[in-house]
């Protein structure tokens, strides 16, 4: 199970995805809905805070693969981190 909590600033100008849980299977598109949803509007940063986040599969790991550019991931577990290593040696641009 996956549980998302949204917060936007009170200018509009950024938000963030809280992430609970696993990153798994259907969970993955739940995400990239959320995700979709947050950039609709090129004017809004996103962040997605991974804190509380227990495992992320091989689709999660290509979702992140796919947005790295456009997001900053925060608050990573070591757990998290690790499985999103490769993600980073790939990509300069992905900022923790």
């Amino acid at each position: 199970m996956l549980r998302i909590i949204h917060h936007t600033d009170s200018t509009a100008s950024h938000s963030v995805l809280r992430v609970q849980g696993r990153i798994v299977g259907p969970w993955v598109d739940e995400l990239r809905r959320a995700y979709v949803e947050r950039t609709a509007d090129s004017r809004c940063s996103l962040t997605i805070d991974l804190r509380d986040v227990t495992f992320i599969d091989f689709g999660g790991i290509a979702f992140f693969d796919e947005i790295y550019l456009s997001v900053t991931l925060i608050n990573c577990s070591l757990f998290a981190l690790e499985q999103l290593k490769a993600v980073m040696e790939r990509h300069d641009g992905v900022r923790m």
